[in-house]
């Protein structure tokens, strides 16, 4: 999986250099084990990965993620061994948010001399794999 930048499927989870060498030394096992708790708990959550970022460690997942998810996640971080339960934060997921405002089209359906309405629009655009994980409002 490769993402461009940071995305809502990403747990971001503050703490200390120290912790973050912790929890990375065994990333797969960590990755296991809270996958494991995930399904436990009957979630459709699926941790990828778990990558280094700036001052803590990244988290991504197959779907974006609910508050129990967090709270379980953020257990199974803090209960590591020898990880310092003080330095690590409360997980969180990525607060970037694009916006794209459509004022108004003013063009017609070739060969159709119907306007484009807001339906054609939103149908497009969920079909466009440039927006994917879109929420779109009118």
């Amino acid at each position: 999986m490769i993402t461009k930048s940071l995305s809502r499927k990403q747990i971001i989870i503050l703490m200390n250099s120290q912790n973050t060498n912790k929890i990375m030394t065994k990333s797969n096992t960590h990755i296991t084990n809270i996958n494991r708790l995930l399904k436990d708990i009957k979630s459709d959550i699926l941790a990828d990965f778990i990558h280094v970022d700036g001052k803590g460690i990244v988290i991504t997942t197959n779907k974006v993620t609910a508050n129990l998810n967090l709270n379980i996640i953020k257990k199974y971080i803090k209960n590591v061994d020898n990880v310092n339960m003080n330095k690590v934060l409360s997980p969180r997921l990525s607060q970037s948010k694009y916006y794209l405002k459509i004022l108004g089209v003013s063009y017609y359906i070739k060969d159709i001399n119907l306007p484009i309405t807001a339906d054609i629009v939103k149908r497009v655009i969920q079909t466009t794999h440039i927006f994917n994980n879109t929420v779109l409002t009118f």
